[in-house]
């Protein structure tokens, strides 16, 4: 992943573990895709859904010019299987935000925040993009 760049495995599993549980704490709609998770404190669930996350952002990162083929599977699942609400997307974004923010201040610039905000919103948008 390409956090692991800026800190240990061990640092990179943490901050993903804080990323679900805080947006399954701020934002409790999130949970009712995951009735089936066990959501308690250490949860190995939380752990694998969180670098989920990360690895279909890592790569998006690494996919730019075609993140609509690369994230299609993603889309169809959310959108087709799942039927995710749209505008957890979002949700998940502003937690990711807050993490990152949080676990790696001298990287997180105004610059960096801004393109990784960016980043999100074109993820959340392709991901969005077969609910039309």
């Amino acid at each position: 992943m390409t956090l692991e760049r800026h800190g240990t495995r061990e640092e990179v599993n943490g901050a993903i573990v804080r990323m679900m549980r805080w947006t399954f704490q701020c934002y409790p709609q999130t949970k009712t895709y995951f009735s089936h998770f066990n959501l308690s404190h250490g949860s190995n669930d939380i752990k694998v859904q969180g670098t989920n996350v990360f690895k279909a952002i890592d790569a998006a990162i690494n996919h730019m010019d075609n993140l609509e083929g690369t994230l299609s599977q993603l889309s169809d699942l959310h959108a087709f299987k799942l039927r995710v609400d749209p505008g957890n997307f979002e949700l998940l974004s502003l937690c990711i935000l807050v993490v990152l923010a949080r676990h790696y201040p001298e990287l997180f610039t105004a610059t960096a925040h801004s393109g990784f905000d960016k980043l999100l919103c074109s993820i959340s948008s392709v991901l969005t993009s077969k609910y039309r």
